[in-house]
């Protein structure tokens, strides 16, 4: 028998994790991806210390780490510009081990994709799932997977379904579970080039409306904002064009990042979370990853960080000499009841966004108000049992545990 097949459907920054994984553990790894190139446009990614840990895993923690541009304070306004609390890149290392480090996701797919051998990578290449085969057990091989793409079927001993929010690979695998339903907002997010006056990084929260801005280690500045809108809407005219509308008013450097944007490159996306959790997130030699297995609202950053949570911890149980569905059924028992607390909790501060009357709005400011009295630390709390994440016992690489332990001593 040769060298097991993984394939890995959607090279999205999970898609491209897991693939990395896989290759490094052993697997000969295909990696299907319906567009024609990995360049995102506009679109910065979060990636705190749990990603970070979980990317040494395969060599590239220290790479995204190294991307990290906030030094000093940032925190949570109002419209006006008024500060209701504060947080501190030292105090974020602190409390979990490294700082949030907001990237551009074309650097962090690139930096993902060198990790894959040459030719594994496909691009214009659509895939589907024809069958979820069966894994094997003692004394009988089971039956493949069987994806089919316009250049014809692969066989695999692994699928891993990266395919999105609106996975097809989801649908075939539970017909019938509750798709995932609109979270109550739109998204818009735009990378610009570097703004002349400084700034220090933000979130602020309007009535229903929301907008951040962070620099990102390239000098560039990425912008995101969400408004609470039915589904479906789109801007008359175009989409900076609504952002000025509605943003444009509001404290520096807001009116500056919107004057720096092309009408072209802002992005916009109405914002879907899991309705219900999956059963499980694998079924027959497919597991479900990121997106396509817990999508959830962008409110805690956490998003692209639980998909390389699990792409590393697949990556890390299944062997490719080793039990697949053992494996699986691991993959699901470490992960199902994590990435429902990240939905959960990721779910209700973006419900909190959404509160549009004045006594709503003037409620939820007293709060944080309240919460920015006691300081930077407890700002972070939020992440708590989120960020502070380590790979599995027993198989965080001795090099990265190292790695770390430095890291710790020098901070």
């Amino acid at each position: 028998m040769g060298q097991p097949r993984a394939v890995v459907i959607g090279a999205g920054i999970g898609g491209l994790t897991a693939a990395a994984g896989l290759h490094r553990g052993g697997w000969s790894v295909t990696v299907l991806e319906r567009a024609a190139s990995l360049e995102p446009v506009g679109a910065g990614i979060a990636l705190a210390p749990n990603a970070h840990r979980a990317l040494d895993v395969i060599g590239a923690g220290d790479e995204v780490r190294a991307m990290s541009f906030w030094q000093g304070e940032g925190g949570l306004r109002l419209p006006s510009g008024r500060w209701l609390s504060r947080a501190t890149s030292a105090a974020a290392v602190e409390r979990y081990g490294g700082p949030v480090v907001v990237a551009h996701r074309a650097a962090v797919a690139g930096l993902l994709a060198a990790r894959l051998p040459e030719g594994a990578l496909r691009t214009a290449a659509p895939a589907a799932l024809a069958d979820p085969g069966v894994p094997g057990t003692p004394g009988a091989p089971g039956r493949p997977a069987r994806v089919t793409t316009p250049a014809g079927d692969l066989e695999a001993e692994l699928v891993v379904a990266a395919d999105g929010i609106h996975s097809a690979v989801r649908r075939a695998l539970f017909p019938g579970h509750p798709e995932p339903r609109y979270a109550g907002f739109t998204a818009w997010r735009v990378v610009v080039p570097p703004l002349e006056e400084p700034f220090q990084p933000h979130e602020t929260w309007g009535r229903g409306t929301l907008w951040g801005t962070v620099p990102l280690h390239d000098g560039r500045v990425y912008a995101y904002a969400t408004a609470a809108v039915p589904p479906g809407e789109k801007a008359p005219d175009n989409e900076k064009a609504e952002l000025l509308r509605r943003f444009g008013d509001w404290h520096h450097p807001v009116p500056a990042v919107l004057a720096a944007a092309e009408p072209g490159v802002v992005l916009r996306h109405d914002v879907y979370a899991a309705a219900a959790p999956l059963p499980a997130h694998h079924r027959g030699r497919v597991a479900l990853l990121g997106d396509a297995a817990h999508p959830m609202t962008p409110n805690l950053g956490q998003g692209g960080c639980q998909a390389i949570e699990d792409a590393v911890v697949l990556s890390l149980l299944a062997s490719p000499d080793g039990d697949v569905a053992a494996a699986l059924a691991a993959y699901t028992d470490q992960r199902l009841a994590r990435t429902t607390d990240v939905v959960r909790r990721s779910g209700q501060i973006g419900r909190l966004t959404t509160w549009s009357s004045r006594p709503a709005f003037a409620l939820r400011t007293a709060l944080f108000a309240a919460v920015g009295l006691f300081g930077p630390r407890l700002a972070l709390r939020g992440l708590d049992g989120i960020a502070d994440w380590r790979p599995p016992h027993g198989t965080y690489a001795a090099g990265a545990q190292e790695a770390e332990s430095t890291r710790v001593a020098q901070n």
